[in-house]
């Protein structure tokens, strides 16, 4: 299935984008889509991020079904 992944804040400057399609095999998890997204970017895997699935946040054992996923570093503010 091909996915859209969103990325935000200073996830777009690793990945040169701020979204992009991916293909993945449904019904795999988020960890799993995880490993492959830091085999294409490396610099990932250094990062602290949150993953949304269907615009709700996502544990790693959470299997893969929306096409959509966003990629979200932690916010700042007071």
């Amino acid at each position: 299935m091909q996915l859209t992944i969103k990325y935000f804040g200073p996830l777009t400057d690793i990945t040169g984008c701020r979204e992009e399609r991916f293909e993945f095999e449904k019904g795999k998890t988020v960890s799993e889509l995880l490993i492959a997204l830091h085999g294409k970017y490396p610099e990932l895997a250094e990062q602290k991020f949150k993953v949304a699935h269907n615009r709700e946040l996502a544990e790693g054992n959470t299997r893969v079904t929306s096409t959509e996923i966003g990629l979200l570093p932690p916010f700042a503010g007071g």
